[in-house]
Order: C-alpha cells, then structure tokens, then sequence
C-alpha cells in the first residue's frame, strides 16, 4: 500500500448529493440516541477521571483541522495530565512513528485511567457532540491537529477533502500499528471509494475493536 498513489476526484466527491444528504441524517440520529443510551457509561468515565486526578478537567477540548482546513474544537474525555500539551515539546525526538503525527506507546503524560479508556476507545466518545454539531462525521478521516497539517505535502491534504470522522479505516486498520504513510493510504481509499455499505462496515468493524483492542494506546 506504501507505493500505491491515489488522487481524489474532487468533482466527484461534489456531486454525491444522495450520498452526503443520508450521511449527515443518519450521523445526527445515530449520535444522538448513542449520547443518550451511553449517557451512564459517560457519568462513570467521568468519576473515574476525578478520582484518578482530581485536579483536572473531565473533558480536553484541542483546536483540530477538519474539511477544506477549517478548524474546529474537538472533544474528547481526558486521559492525559493537565499540562499535556506542554510537555509534548520535550517528548518529540521520543515519537515512535514516521512522519506528520506524535505516538509513544509509553507517553509519561497518560494518567492510569487514561489507558484504560484509550486502550479501549472510549476516550473518543465525547466525539459524538461534535458529529452532531457538524463539525464531524461517525466515520471519515483521523482529524489531524494544526501543527501536523502544517507538515502535509498537498499528497496529504486530500484527507482534508471530506469531514474528519469519530472513526476510520485507520482505527480499525491497525491504529498505532500504522505508520502516518499508510494511514493517509487508508485514509484516501475511503474517500475514494465511500459509501452508505462502507460506512456501516468500519462501524462495524469499531465495535469489534473496542471490545477487543487492535493497537490503541
């Protein structure tokens, strides 16, 4: 897959009108009746954070690049120490993967609580609200922070064609097994070939790996 080019045909993907009208009706519903039957497991994730460091926030907020490069806030529940975001700095020569994107399978900054909700994806539940509000899909692309869009070759930027998604090809590819190549790889075959029945496989597919874990750390 490393060598294989995929260009995207933007005046395709503009004319899939039947397409983008089913998904945003079918995100909107889907992740409202979601927010309200996990509605508990988001109260026990919440405790769990408090007690873990009671100090810090439950939810983190971090500015991400969504379509056409705008950017938006996205949530998530907080599995890092507070001042995350600031010891990233010390921790780059330390990343684990190449390319536009920081991983570590051991980052110092995960907190006890947060491995075991990222290990299990449910860090990304709080992802609904935003696929509500627009600013994402269920499924579509990784979003990616400014500071790794900044480091996108306009090969890169195709991911940045359709809304990013709470999950993707990528997550259930293989997630921190891939490295940043493949994922825009994966990534672009969505783009290219996505629909209703492909949508509702990678959904498929998340439930699985939440349940048994494929790389997430």
């Amino acid at each position: 897959m490393k060598n294989k080019k995929i260009h995207i045909n933007e005046q395709k993907l503009n004319h899939q009108y039947g397409y983008r009208t089913v998904k945003r009706l079918f995100d909107v519903v889907a992740s409202t009746i979601a927010v309200v039957l996990l509605s508990p497991v988001f109260l026990l994730i919440a405790i769990c954070i408090k007690v873990d460091d009671p100090n810090g926030p439950v939810f983190y907020s971090q500015t991400r690049v969504g379509k056409d490069g705008r950017q938006f806030k996205m949530f998530k529940f907080r599995s890092m120490v507070t001042n995350a975001d600031e010891l990233l700095a010390k921790l780059k020569a330390q990343n684990e993967i190449d390319g536009a994107m920081f991983k570590m399978k051991n980052d110092p900054r995960i907190t006890k609580v947060g491995r075991v909700i990222r290990k299990y994806s449910l860090d990304e539940l709080p992802q609904l609200i935003n696929v509500i509000g627009g600013s994402m899909s269920i499924v579509g692309p990784r979003p990616p922070l400014v500071s790794e869009v900044a480091e996108y070759t306009a090969y890169d930027k195709q991911r940045l064609m359709v809304k990013p998604g709470a999950t993707g090809m990528w997550q259930v590819g293989g997630r921190n097994d891939v490295d940043f190549a493949e994922m825009v790889e994966l990534d672009l075959t969505y783009i290219q070939e996505r629909s209703i029945w492909l949508d509702l496989k990678i959904m498929f597919e998340t439930v699985k790996v939440m349940i048994v874990p494929n790389g997430a750390y």
